[in-house]
């Protein structure tokens, strides 16, 4: 599990993952697991840009598989977000969004090592039927 905090405020006021960030994020994973990657994909705006799009057409170690709209009981991050929220950063108040950040670290980083946990979360998404769902293996063209 990787995972990467945005907490900066950007030049353009934007809060959240760019696609360009996505991106790194994707690069930086590649780079430290070493092989391919299948990546689990939902219809964000950010995942559906025409410049994420050109950057999954160029990438033979990337399979992507397309989550159907309104999928959150396919989406394992659901239920790995939700363990965190329950624990590390549960029933607390935060001095400032360092101490947050610092919190969820420490929760992933405790999650990374309980491959109980994780399975888990991924066990209750439960392979959805063909119909609902489109596995795209992603090459340069």
């Amino acid at each position: 599990m990787i995972y990467r905090p945005c907490p900066d405020a950007r030049p353009d006021g934007r809060e959240s993952f760019s696609w360009k960030d996505h991106r790194d994020l994707l690069q930086t994973a590649h780079q430290q697991l070493g092989g391919p990657i299948v990546l689990i994909w939902n219809h964000l705006n950010t995942h559906l840009t025409a410049g994420m799009r050109r950057y999954l057409t160029d990438r033979d170690w990337l399979t992507v598989v397309q989550l159907p709209p309104y999928a959150t009981d396919f989406n394992p991050v659901e239920s790995i977000w939700s363990v965190p929220r329950r624990t590390t950063s549960a029933n607390r108040s935060f001095a400032d969004p360092d101490e947050l950040i610092t919190a969820v670290r420490r929760g992933l980083r405790r999650l990374q090592y309980r491959h109980d946990v994780l399975d888990g979360c991924l066990v209750g998404t439960g392979p959805p039927k063909p119909a609902t769902m489109t596995t795209t293996r992603i090459q340069g063209q």
